[in-house]
């Protein structure tokens, strides 16, 4: 094979090979799943620069942001074959913790929080 024949030979599989693994990303960047919500107190006021976390039950691994100034809090990324529990605080007061299962299929899931009582 001469090399111009050679060079387009390698640039074609390598763009082969580019747009192979694209695809992967894609699909798998397709399968994960969006948490989303807002968080109130017990008047139901949006409370802004609350805490939220989210642990992955299955390494235990917390993520935490704060909400915005409209109340609003977003994780993006998430394992669909895991299970997450998740709660805000602010304060020292602290929402229920609510269970966002793997069994729950949908990709993007709304979940407000309620922040009304001390913590423990």
């Amino acid at each position: 094979m001469n090399a111009p024949k050679r060079f387009l030979f390698v640039t074609a599989v390598l763009a082969l090979a580019c747009i192979a693994a694209f695809g992967q990303d894609a699909k798998r960047e397709a399968q994960l799943r969006t948490v989303h919500g807002i968080v109130q107190d017990k008047s139901e006021n949006l409370v802004s620069e609350s805490v939220v976390f989210l642990k992955n039950t299955r390494t235990n691994v917390v993520r935490s942001s704060y909400t915005d100034s409209t109340g609003k809090y977003r994780f993006s990324g998430l394992d669909p074959n895991a299970d997450y529990e998740i709660h805000a605080e602010k304060e020292g007061a602290k929402s229920s913790t609510h269970t966002v299962s793997s069994f729950d299929g949908r990709k993007d899931i709304s979940l407000n929080l309620k922040i009304e009582k001390k913590k423990d």
